[in-house]
C-alpha cells in the first residue's frame, strides 16, 4: 500500500568552481562527504502548491527561494551502509545486509526522519525545506509532474508496483529509469526533473525538514519558507514504488510522525550555499 493509502492524504566541503544551473545543465559534481552529485538550483521565484490538488496543497501561490545545492539522487544504501558503520548506528529494521552488494545502488529506504536527518549531518548537509525539494521537482513553469504534464507510465517512473518483493526487484537504480524507456524518450535516465534530478516522483519517497501543517500554504512566508516552528508530523515527499500516478504529483503532501519507518521512505540531502 502506497503512502498515500497508508498516511493521510490532507486537502570540510569544498564549493570551488560551482555554477549555478539553468534547466538542462549538467550538475556541479559532489559537494559533500559522501561524494554525491549534487544539482545548483538558482535564486528565484517558482509557482509552490496546487489549486487542482487536495486541500492542504492550495492554495497555488509563488515563492522566492535562495539558491542552494540538493542531491541529483536519493541516498542510496551503498553510501547509508558507509553512515551506519562509520556513526556506529543501528539500521532501520526492514534493513537487508545482502542488499549492500546486491542492490546498493538503490535507494535507503526505512529510514524514519531522525535517521535521514542524522545521515545529512554527517555528510555535511541537511534535508532540503519542503519548498526547495518541491522547486527542485518541479522548476518554475507549475508543470504537475518532475517530466511535465502527462500522466506517469510504465517506463517513465517506478510506481503502483504492488506489494513490496526485495530491494533489487522493487527500487530502480537511482542513476537510471526503467526498462522500455529508450523506446519512448531515447533515454534511460527516467522522468528526470528540470534541473536534472532523478525519481523525484516514485522510487523511494523522501523526509522533508519542515514541520507538517494542513494550513501552511495559506500562512507561509513568500521567500524562503521553512515550515511550522513546532509540530506532530513531518512532511513526506515524492511519493514512492507503491503509490498510484496522483501519488506522485509534485505537490503532494503527506505527513507522518518522526520516528514512522516504512519501507517506501528514503531521503536526499541538500547544502546552503554562499551568497
Amino acid at each position: 500500500m502506497g503512502l498515500t493509502r497508508t498516511l493521510s492524504l490532507v486537502g570540510g566541503v569544498m564549493l570551488t568552481g560551482l555554477m549555478t544551473l539553468g534547466a538542462g545543465e549538467a550538475p556541479p559534481g559532489p559537494l559533500g562527504k559522501d561524494g554525491a552529485p549534487m544539482v545548483v538550483i538558482p535564486e528565484g521565484e517558482f509557482l509552490m502548491g496546487s489549486n487542482d490538488g487536495a486541500g492542504n496543497e492550495r492554495p497555488e501561490h509563488k515563492v522566492w527561494l535562495k539558491r542552494y545545492a540538493i542531491d541529483q539522487y536519493e541516498v542510496t544504501i551503498n553510501l547509508y551502509a558507509k553512515f551506519l558503520e562509520s556513526a556506529k548506528r543501528g539500521p532501520p529494521p526492514t534493513w537487508d545486509d545482502e542488499a549492500v552488494t546486491s542492490a546498493g545502488n538503490r535507494p535507503a529506504v526505512g529510514l524514519t526522519w531522525p535517521d535521514a536527518e542524522a545521515y545529512c549531518k554527517w555528510v555535511g548537509k541537511r534535508l532540503p525545506t519542503e519548498a526547495e525539494w518541491e522547486k527542485a521537482a518541479r522548476g518554475t513553469d507549475g508543470r504537475r509532474y518532475p517530466w511535465g504534464h502527462m500522466q506517469p507510465f510504465v517506463d517513465i517512473a517506478n510506481y503502483n508496483r504492488g506489494v513490496w518483493v526485495s530491494d533489487a526487484i522493487t527500487l530502480v537504480p537511482v542513476t537510471s529509469g526503467l526498462e522500455g524507456m529508450s523506446v519512448r524518450h531515447g533515454t534511460k535516465e527516467g522522468g528526470k526533473s528540470p534541473y536534472g534530478l532523478f525519481h523525484m516522483a516514485g522510487n523511494a519517497a523522501e523526509w522533508v525538514a519542515d514541520w507538517y501543517d494542513r494550513e501552511y500554504y495559506q500562512k507561509s512566508p513568500a521567500r524562503n519558507p521553512t515550515g511550522p516552528a513546532a509540530g506532530e508530523k513531518r512532511v513526506i515527499r515524492g511519493g514512492s514504488w507503491a503509490d498510484v500516478p496522483t501519488g506522485i504529483r509534485a505537490t503532494v503532501r503527506i505527513s507522518a510522525e518522526p520516528e514512522f519507518q516504512d519501507r517506501t521512505i528514503g531521503v536526499r540531502c541538500a547544502m546552503d550555499l554562499p551568497t
